[in-house]
C-alpha cells in the first residue's frame, strides 16, 4: 500500500508538490486503514492529505546536507536491480 513513498530528499531536481502529495496520500492511506474514504470521512481524509503533505514539504525544504543531490534515473537503475536480484525477474 506505500509504495509511493519514496525518500523524497536530496534529489536532483528536487522533489515536486505532486510527488509529495502522493507521498502523503499513501501515508494517510496507511494511517487510517482507507484505500477510498466513505463520503461521510472523506473531508477528514482529504484535510489529512494536504496538513501532511505542508508538513512534508516544510520538512524537506528545512533538511540540509553536505553530501551531493542524488540522480533520479541513477537512483532508479539501481531499485529495478535491487528488485531484478530480489525477485528474479
Amino acid at each position: 500500500m506505500c509504495r509511493n513513498i519514496r525518500t523524497l530528499f536530496n534529489f536532483a531536481p528536487p522533489a515536486t508538490d505532486d510527488e509529495v502529495r502522493a507521498a502523503s496520500v499513501q501515508f494517510v492511506r496507511k494511517l487510517s486503514g482507507f484505500t477510498r474514504p466513505s463520503q461521510v470521512n472523506e473531508a477528514a481524509f482529504e484535510r489529512a492529505v494536504e496538513e501532511t503533505a505542508a508538513v512534508a514539504r516544510k520538512l524537506i525544504d528545512s533538511l540540509v546536507t553536505q553530501a551531493p543531490p542524488k540522480d533520479r534515473e541513477v537512483e532508479a537503475m539501481r531499485a529495478k536491480e535491487r528488485n531484478r536480484v530480489r525477485f528474479g525477474t
